[in-house]
């Protein structure tokens, strides 16, 4: 029975370690975009997203309306429900 009482102390000592150095790198490793207010980071978005070379994508489209959205899920149910038959 004390073995177990060993293994469950080494246990959360491990765990608390492991937790701790996650903390201590997570913190070292933030950078100055990372620093910023979160509408400080929205203005400077696409000028982040150009200077890491990362493709950015754009979608312009219409909202569906309620009646489009529940004729839609109907569609969808109807051709899931035929294709498992």
């Amino acid at each position: 029975m004390n073995v177990l009482k060993n293994f469950e102390a080494l246990f959360v000592v491990t765990l608390g370690l492991a937790c701790a150095a996650n903390y201590v790198l997570d913190t070292d490793t933030v950078t100055a975009v990372e620093a910023q207010p979160i509408a400080a980071r929205a203005a400077a978005a696409p000028a982040y997203a150009a200077a890491k070379d990362m493709q950015v994508v754009v979608v312009s489209a219409k909202r569906l309306s309620a009646e489009q959205k529940l004729q839609l899920l109907n569609d969808e149910r109807k051709a899931t429900a035929s294709a498992k038959i």
